[in-house]
């Protein structure tokens, strides 16, 4: 869901490598070889997803990618929040909301949504449950 398809682009007047994301316009990635832009475009991706949020937008679902482009994955925890944010969009539910399900105050929730917060996955886990949905973790070589 948040495996990125990225384009790898060089810029000869600068001679560096940009990384750019079809479905977060908001990511933007600079590297002196590709193998570092590719390596900064997770830090990227995850200071999109924050911009996105901040702005009250749903987080799109990763597109699959095209020929030539490069998958970036975000971490399994900002995947986790960035998937319970959108949950929250979804069926509505407010912060205040998720709070009193959860039996806990305000800034709490506000910690579990923050992307560059080290929230525990179980935290999250439950907060996922609570809006109907469960975490599932794939590990692959």
């Amino acid at each position: 869901m948040f495996n990125y398809a990225v384009s790898l682009t060089h810029d000869a007047k600068t001679d560096t490598y940009e990384v750019s994301c079809r479905d977060l316009p908001l990511l933007h990635s600079v590297g002196a070889t590709a193998e570092e832009a590719l390596s900064e475009a997770e830090d990227g991706l995850v200071t999109a997803i924050s911009l996105e949020m901040d702005t009250c937008r749903p987080i799109p679902i990763a597109s699959k990618p095209l020929e030539g482009e490069y998958i970036v994955s975000v971490p399994v925890l900002v995947a986790m929040k960035t998937a319970l944010y959108n949950a929250m969009i979804e069926t509505g539910t407010r912060k205040v909301d998720l709070a009193r399900q959860l039996g806990v105050n305000g800034p709490q929730v506000d910690r579990l949504l923050d992307v560059e917060h080290s929230s525990k996955v179980e935290k999250v886990e439950l907060a996922l449950a609570q809006l109907g949905r469960k975490a599932r973790i794939e590990i692959r070589t």
